[in-house]
């Protein structure tokens, strides 16, 4: 190899990296610090980041569709209150959520609390008995059948009892309390001005990140760069607005279903299918299973028929709903979507779910595209491989 001045700057920086390589290797528990304090700082502007993108889907949504002729149109006051207008409107349709889950949901679901207590409390005894008649003979499992109770009081002591000590670290004392709970009101009005910053500005950053991209960047690569957030950006926004909406339609399709049929906690079954929906492909048999089991311990038949019900609203929801409502947004095959699912799931559990599925999406349709440039410049059709 030729000692010129392009390989020499080529062999310092694999020197460099090599060198900061095994630095980092042998003071791991330092570089990790390092990077614990890092996020640290940066928590509030990727909090704000996310609250962003997540704001982001309805905001735009507003804006297209009321305001889109007036972006389009000559008045210049017009095309300015389009974005300010279609911000208050987001915020005032959140807090509207926010209003009817805390004084409509809340209490009713505080109800239901209630009559499930007294339904678990009625249903002890049976299964006592049922016990009873099946295993009389084995004092260890009927003394631990007999010690079965249900007392509100003796929850709410567990549930003090982890604050107070398995969650000591948190709740260590009342001034360490108060200092998390000012540094957490700190953190979200840091990350909320932020998302609004960067809600009303969005493409004057955006216009500002591609300066920067191309400034460092070779021009070629900052075009395909661009091309993979673009991609990126269409994916994540297009699967959240489609599955959120998707777990909202089967939760009121529960609801509703399930008060025609008159099945207890219809509301609270609802709910809980709708938030478990949000988790791909096993969310919502997860929430069947709980739903199944408290319809249980009030009547059987009941329970019964509401696996039925469940089963024939989930062939509804996922040959007739979801296609129409998320639609092309994943574009994967089911096995690529199965295996996300599950590499997301071990690596960082739920949000591993909802994260990998948009993410091994745009990395299919990278290598898709890769795969028939790659095919194009060697001259291959379709046919010839077929």
């Amino acid at each position: 190899m030729e000692l010129n001045h392009e390989n020499m700057k080529k062999i310092r920086q694999l020197i460099v990296f090599t060198a900061l390589l095994i630095v980092c290797l042998w003071q791991y528990s330092i570089v990790f610090d390092a990077f614990r304090f890092v996020f640290g700082v940066l928590f509030p502007f990727i909090l704000g980041g996310a609250i962003a993108f997540v704001v982001n889907v309805p905001m735009h949504f507003i804006e297209e569709k009321l305001f889109n002729d007036a972006r389009k149109g000559r008045s210049k006051a017009a095309r300015k209150l389009a974005r300010p207008v279609s911000f208050i409107l987001t915020l005032m349709l959140v807090i509207g959520v926010i209003m009817v889950v805390a004084f409509v949901v809340i209490p009713q679901l505080t109800g239901t609390f209630v009559r499930l207590g007294a339904s678990i409390q009625a249903f002890i005894p049976k299964v006592q008995e049922w016990a009873n008649n099946f295993f009389h003979d084995n004092k260890e499992i009927m003394s631990y059948v007999n010690q079965l109770e249900f007392k509100w009081d003796k929850i709410f002591e567990v549930i003090m009892n982890w604050f107070t000590s398995g969650a000591g670290s948190i709740l260590e004392s009342g001034v360490a309390a108060a200092k998390n709970i000012v540094s957490g009101f700190a953190t979200f009005f840091i990350a909320f001005v932020f998302a609004c910053y960067i809600l009303l500005q969005k493409e004057k950053l955006k216009v500002q990140a591609k300066k920067v991209l191309y400034a460092f960047v070779r021009k070629g690569r900052a075009e395909a760069a661009e091309e993979v957030f673009s991609l990126t950006y269409r994916t994540f926004s297009s699967f959240l607005a489609g599955q959120c909406l998707e777990a909202v339609i089967l939760g009121t399709m529960f609801v509703i279903a399930m008060s025609i049929f008159k099945m207890p906690y219809a509301l609270l079954i609802g709910i809980l299918i709708a938030f478990t929906a949000l988790i791909p492909i096993f969310g919502a048999f997860i929430g069947c299973a709980i739903g199944a089991f408290l319809i249980f311990m009030v009547d059987p038949i009941k329970a019964f028929w509401f696996i039925i019900m469940f089963l024939v609203l989930q062939q509804i929801e996922g040959n007739l709903i979801y296609p129409h409502v998320v639609g092309g947004a994943v574009r994967l095959p089911s096995i690529w979507v199965l295996a996300a699912v599950s590499i997301g799931g071990s690596l960082m559990g739920v949000v591993g779910m909802l994260v990998f599925i948009p993410i091994v999406s745009v990395l299919y349709a990278l290598f898709r595209e890769i795969v028939y440039l790659k095919l194009k410049q060697n001259h291959i059709t379709e046919e010839d491989i077929s």
